[in-house]
């Protein structure tokens, strides 16, 4: 048996089993992914894993499906199907994985499926940024703090999900140092011809600057609206403008997108 099927053997047998098993969820999922870019290097930065149902359904018919009693088992699962499928696909950038900080109640034992599973598909922990998804209620902030600091510490990066759209937006910002923060899609919808949008990202990447924070533009869909975000300082871009998700592949950005740069 070789080092990394032996890896395989001992995480898919005894050990933190029951907060990993799909089959204890009720229901199977799946995932697509969509890559951010980083207009400096002119290449791909990240892929982002997005759940999917495993006929590729959207992930609102998934999201259908999980409560409070699996909330915790499905976040598991979720991040152990992103690493799984990454490396399965050959991924040499980083994994975008949200996670849901009420399904976090001890971030050192939460993280341990993710270690698990990262070593078991031989897949680097520094290309891992977990992102928090932003729009669901923190119901802790302290306890939000615990868990972003331990995973910076454990050598994973952190990015605020949505940022500008959820419960909590620059109060969230001032209580928690994350690495990134993605700006909603809310924000950008025709930046280019909106004085007020433009004034409030323009202050965000100030702000982020200051704070050295990256900025990832996320829902960008067209060639105005990356223009504009562009000429305001932001370098990583995610959305339909660059590439489409697809289910269970990586997708690419056609390289004349990046030229443009």
């Amino acid at each position: 048996m070789s080092k990394q099927e032996n890896h395989l053997y001992e995480f898919k047998n005894p050990g933190c089993s029951t907060c990993r098993d799909e089959q204890a969820l009720g229901f199977e999922f799946s995932m697509a992914f969509q890559p951010i870019v980083d207009i400096r290097k002119k290449a791909i930065y990240s892929q982002e894993a997005l759940v999917r149902g495993v006929k590729a359904e959207s992930a609102a018919e998934i999201f259908k499906l999980v409560n409070d009693e699996n909330l915790y088992r499905f976040d598991q699962a979720c991040r152990v199907k992103a690493i799984a499928l990454a490396s399965r696909l050959g991924l040499n950038a980083k994994l975008n994985i949200n996670f849901l900080p009420n399904a976090i109640y001890n971030p050192e034992r939460c993280i341990r499926t993710t270690l698990e599973a990262a070593q078991a598909y031989a897949f680097p922990l520094q290309q891992i940024v977990f992102e928090i998804v932003e729009s669901e209620r923190i119901n802790d902030i302290k306890h939000m703090q615990d868990i972003v600091d331990y995973y910076k510490q454990s050598g994973f990066l952190t990015a605020i999900d949505d940022f500008g759209a959820g419960y909590s937006g620059l109060n969230l910002l001032a209580q928690l140092q994350t690495d990134m923060v993605k700006l909603d899609r809310e924000l950008i919808i025709n930046i280019n011809q909106d004085k007020k949008r433009c004034a409030i990202v323009r202050a965000v990447v100030q702000m982020c600057t200051e704070l050295s924070i990256e900025i990832i533009a996320e829902g960008v869909e067209t060639y105005e609206e990356f223009c504009s975000l562009k000429d305001l300082g932001i370098t990583y871009f995610q959305g339909y403008y660059f590439a489409r998700p697809q289910f269970e592949s990586l997708p690419q950005v056609d390289p004349d997108r990046l030229q443009e740069v």
